[in-house]
């Protein structure tokens, strides 16, 4: 009988110049996937990885359809050595989108160019220079939680990802999430610093890129997918098409939930989980949470070898 297994998608952050270049010598598939999300953007989106600018790669509207088109892209390789479906599938924020793609309920064709909407959506709803997110370290998430309602006086201010024990990431307004990092560093965090990004998602902020993206997925064929995904936002799988909609939609100025998340693949009894993408961060953030989940990250030849080793009780 095949292992269970839960298969975890990163989002924006994971991005590098290269990226996947050493999978793409070996494995053909790689460079097509990127050839059809560039024939879907009619933009070249693998020599953009390949050769940058780094500023241009790290546009939210250019990140985010090649992060969706890199996890897919691993996860066709995957599939190609490894034909047990996965139990159940995850992503983290944009991830979400590669997740319900590899689990059926989104044709790539379409995810494509819904994410580059998506984070055009997103760019539009906060001017530049208004927004900002910031990581904090060694706090509980109450304190976080607290800190913020503290220091938004009257203005947007939020706990927004809950990645790790002890690792909160919060948006908002910029002054209030300067006032809120000068604070926890006077609560004792470890580290309280402000990230690289133009958008402060999953904050109240990006409630207008929200409707924007409802009237955008309400013309997107949606259907449930063959394996179960865990949403951000509820951390459940969807029931229906329409709960799939209103997940993604609340997705947007709703936190996500990985800690969460993750305890809700390994209270299923799942003791394994793929990470398809570049980089190892969901690696990292899931062993901080539940060491018990066996992570095997796969984004080159070595880690794919690794990883189709460790699964040698799944059925090939």
């Amino acid at each position: 009988m095949a292992q269970p297994f839960a298969v975890f998608f990163p989002g924006q952050g994971s991005q590098s110049i290269g990226m996947l270049d050493a999978l793409a010598a070996v494995y053909p598939s790689v460079q097509q996937t990127f050839e059809e999300a560039s024939d879907a953007l009619g933009r070249n989106l693998w020599q953009l990885v390949t050769d940058g600018p780094k500023e241009e790669l790290d546009q939210t509207e250019n990140t985010q359809p090649i992060m969706l088109a890199a996890g897919i892209a691993v996860w066709r390789v995957w599939q190609a050595q490894m034909t047990a479906p996965a139990t159940l599938m995850a992503g983290h924020s944009l991830g979400e989108y590669s997740a319900l793609v590899a689990a059926g309920a989104l044709s790539f064709a379409d995810a494509v160019p819904l994410a580059a909407d998506r984070a055009q959506f997103m760019q539009s709803a906060v001017p530049a220079g208004e927004g900002a997110m910031a990581a904090v370290l060694n706090l509980t998430d109450e304190q976080v939680i607290a800190l913020c309602a503290e220091q938004a006086q009257g203005e947007v201010l939020a706990a927004v990802n809950f990645n790790a024990v002890g690792q909160v990431v919060i948006a908002g307004t910029t002054a209030a999430v300067n006032r809120a990092l000068a604070a926890a560093k006077s609560a004792g965090a470890r580290k309280a610093m402000l990230l690289p990004v133009s958008v402060p998602s999953h904050c109240a902020l990006m409630r207008p890129a929200a409707e924007r993206l409802a009237e955008r997925l309400a013309e997107v064929p949606l259907t449930l997918p063959t394996v179960p995904v865990l949403h951000n936002a509820s951390v459940t799988a969807a029931a229906s098409a329409d709960e799939l909609r209103e997940l993604l939609i609340k997705q947007l100025y709703s936190p996500v939930r990985w800690v969460e998340t993750v305890r809700a693949v390994t209270a299923q009894g799942i003791t394994a989980a793929l990470e398809c993408g570049p980089g190892k961060t969901l690696t990292g953030l899931t062993k901080r949470i539940d060491d018990t989940l066996t992570m095997l990250p796969v984004f080159d030849p070595k880690t794919l070898d690794a990883a189709l080793e460790m699964m040698t009780d799944v059925e090939r």
